[in-house]
């Protein structure tokens, strides 16, 4: 809620979520990302291009920056995307206060920390510059870049209720800080696989369809969200125990993804499980391969994520060669689990575009 707001879809829960849900969802449908292919192609190459055989560059920041720019171009237009910059310093102030236990938080809050403080400060220098552009928009129309805020603004539910400011605000933070925090600590992960599975590299830059396998099976090892809570609506019975309703229930998809019993070799990274017709493939239930969760609260940015990662993969692959550098490789973070130290490569070769 300190990042997103109390509006968001990513806290919502009943017929708000639903309403809220209905109005945002068109936005990320398939046909809306695949016209956004070209604009991760070009922040990718715009990141590329500053490389130089012989750097040593962190791989992750790099693509953050990539990323949050990506997100910002195809979902909000060129006008907030010239402001990248400033919201990711911003919006960094309010991530890296949700990148702790909730109790921690609420202590933060009641406590009116340093912490806190800054983080409040950081939001309303957010807020102001969405505000902004929801009242541009409001009186001036849409520009043909302002795809998803002229959705946010201008669409209805079926009784013919729009969204408030504050629910437009809220669902604005809400896809531009998931739509990078989440997808650059998977492609941070990603550049590690890059780096350590040559063989698997080797097959993902000529073959688009194993390039998606390999997306996958990132996913399936290093899930952004590795905790998260559903409420319980009704009872259930599950492994000999009644859980009751009104519990709030914690699973993982990092234990789940990388569990035996749900998978063979379940630590060693093989795309090709994901290919049908290689032996090793099993169409993984909806239980056993969440890294956007499942159900209505499904993360609605799930296929631009995919595509996200598996462009701006392909872009490395065929631009690049890199090689793994010595460096300790830890994982860290509540919110969206990254490499705590960023993820440090050589460049051996740079094409041009």
């Amino acid at each position: 809620m300190p990042v997103d707001g109390e509006t968001a879809l990513i806290v919502s829960d009943g017929p708000d979520h639903k309403r809220r849900r209905r109005l945002v969802q068109p936005s990320m449908h398939h046909r809306h990302v695949a016209q956004y292919r070209e604009i991760m192609t070009r922040s990718a190459d715009e990141a590329i291009d500053r490389w130089r055989p012989g750097d040593v560059v962190d791989a992750y920041q790099v693509f953050r920056a990539a990323i949050r720019a990506s997100t910002l171009r195809s979902l909000f237009g060129a006008r907030l995307a010239e402001d990248a910059d400033l919201l990711g310093t911003h919006l960094q102030a309010l991530l890296d206060l949700v990148d702790r236990q909730p109790d921690v938080i609420r202590l933060h809050r009641k406590l009116g920390t340093p912490l806190w403080r800054k983080a409040m400060r950081a939001r309303a220098v957010v807020d102001e510059r969405i505000h902004e552009e929801i009242a541009r928009v409001r009186t001036e129309g849409a520009d043909a870049g302002d795809r998803v805020l002229a959705l946010l603004v201008n669409g209805r539910d079926e009784d013919g209720e729009g969204l408030s400011d504050t629910e437009i605000r809220d669902q604005a933070v809400t896809l531009i800080a998931a739509g990078y925090e989440t997808t650059s600590a998977a492609m941070g992960w990603a550049v590690h696989l890059l780096v350590t599975q040559p063989d698997a590299a080797g097959r993902a830059a000529a073959d688009e369809a194993y390039r998606r396998a390999f997306v996958t099976e990132t996913l399936r090892l290093y899930p952004p969200a590795v905790v998260s809570a559903r409420y319980v609506a009704r009872d259930f019975e599950f492994a000999g125990n009644t859980i009751t309703a009104g519990t709030t229930l914690l699973y993982s998809p990092y234990v789940t993804h990388r569990s035996a019993a749900v998978y063979a070799e379940p630590l060693a990274f093989r795309p090709q499980r994901w290919l049908p017709g290689e032996p090793e493939h099993r169409k993984a239930g909806p239980h056993e391969f969440v890294p956007f969760g499942g159900g209505p609260h499904r993360c609605v940015g799930a296929t631009m994520a995919v595509t996200e990662l598996t462009v701006m993969l392909g872009r490395l692959l065929e631009r690049t060669e890199l090689r793994a550098v010595p460096q300790k490789i830890r994982p860290t973070g509540f919110a969206a689990m990254r490499p705590k130290h960023g993820m440090k490569v050589a460049v051996t070769r740079v094409d041009g575009r």
